[in-house]
């Protein structure tokens, strides 16, 4: 069953192809009587048109059903839990280098799997463990978890 339906104004029935045709002070006036604020100035048009939207579809016919909303918070990441960085990808021919007692190590990235002294492995912890001869977390070990710096490609 939809959240409750409130009663719009009749100067907040547009649809999209007129919305996008307005330009940013008209938006403003239709986005203050909507959400009863300004458009933050971060929001560019293509942006605001369709939250504008989105907001007067919500307030003619109803947001979200209650199942709906519950589902959708389910998704987001519980509080004092941390979101946890997209694993990386790594593109077959990329070579990853790493120094283990003074001696360089070069692994190379094979679809499927990693190219390490002439031998084939499925994954990373393997070669890390044949370098050092201990159990490593093989992106780890290649320095692959650390957090890239800013303005650097990961």
């Amino acid at each position: 069953m939809p959240n409750k339906v409130k009663p719009v104004s009749a100067s907040l029935m547009f649809d999209w192809n007129t919305l996008k045709e307005l330009n940013r002070k008209a938006l403003n006036q239709i986005w203050v009587e909507a959400f009863g604020k300004p458009i933050p100035s971060s929001l560019y048009k293509p942006i605001v048109v369709p939250l504008l939207a989105y907001r007067l579809q919500e307030l003619r016919f109803g947001g979200l059903s209650p199942d709906c909303e519950r589902y959708l918070s389910s998704l987001l990441p519980k509080a004092g839990k941390t979101k946890q960085a997209p694993p990386r990808r790594l593109k077959a021919g990329t070579r990853l280098l790493r120094t283990w007692q003074g001696r360089t190590h070069s692994v190379t990235v094979a679809d499927p799997g990693f190219i390490y002294d002439g031998q084939t492995y499925n994954s990373l912890s393997l070669i890390a463990r044949k370098i050092t001869g201990t159990q490593w977390s093989g992106p780890a070990f290649f320095g692959l978890n650390k957090t890239p710096a800013k303005g650097v490609a990961a």
